[in-house]
């Protein structure tokens, strides 16, 4: 029997893709804050977006290898800002307003349409509901659901900057069933990419795993073995509410 239902969140519950335009007004608003901090870069803006991609470079080889997920001090402090050689007391009490400035700037980000129904039928139909992110921030996600005004759906959001454990982690599911109280066997799990959400919703044994494609699905899941495919594929979001009835019943 299905009880509960999670999602992933950028990509899957929102739109979310990178240009040109938002990384650069990430790179300015970076600048803004850490001068406002008494931070100064004391490059042009082309040398900072050159040294803060290269740092997140360094971090998301160390994350992606372990599938750990650090707090902002330490992944602004010694990966993404780690050759200006701030001084560590200045920079960190800083580092998580930086961290929501960039999961919301650097990333285009809008609700996909007919969530909020969705969710309603989901309801409806006495399932509980929750969300387990990827991020690099500890407060922005649950900002952004309540910008969007879904919060109150869900019972639990699990995030990696959270539980230090990142999806594909068959763990970081196995925090989100605890908190919700649901098995596995009983779970649905809806997300953008084979590569995190599909392979780590199956390893951690839950019942079906739905995939919608999102703008970021081929970079994430580019030359991934897939170890795993989802039950089913939908291109409207809302198409998750129909495929849950039919679960059900």
């Amino acid at each position: 029997m299905i009880t509960s239902v999670l999602f992933d969140m950028g990509g899957t519950l929102e739109d979310i893709y990178v240009d040109a335009q938002s990384e650069w007004a990430a790179i300015e608003k970076l600048r803004d804050m850490l001068s406002s901090c008494g931070l100064d870069p004391a490059v042009d803006k082309e040398a900072l977006k050159a040294r803060v991609d290269a740092g997140w470079v360094r971090y998301g080889k160390y994350r992606d290898a372990s599938d750990v997920e650090l707090k902002p001090i330490p992944i602004w402090c010694d990966y993404v800002l780690e050759d200006f050689h701030f001084p560590r007391e200045a920079l960190a009490p800083h580092c998580e307003e930086i961290a929501h400035m960039w999961e919301v700037t650097h990333f285009h980000r809008a609700l996909r349409p007919r969530v909020s129904e969705m969710l309603d039928g989901l309801k409806s139909l006495g399932l509980k509901l929750g969300v387990i992110s990827n991020t690099a921030a500890l407060y922005q996600v649950f900002h952004t659901l309540r910008e969007y005004g879904i919060r109150d759906y869900f019972q639990d959001v699990t995030l990696s900057s959270v539980t230090g454990m990142r999806k594909p982690a068959p763990d970081i599911f196995r925090v989100a069933l605890c908190q919700i109280q649901s098995a596995p066997e009983e779970c649905v799990y809806v997300g953008d990419t084979i590569s995190r959400d599909i392979i780590g919703s199956k390893r951690a044994g839950f019942a079906k795993a739905i995939q919608i494609c999102s703008q970021l699905t081929k970079e994430k899941d580019c030359g991934v073995k897939r170890a795993f495919e989802p039950d089913y594929v939908v291109e409207d979001i809302y198409q998750v509410y129909p495929i849950l009835q039919e679960l059900v019943r």
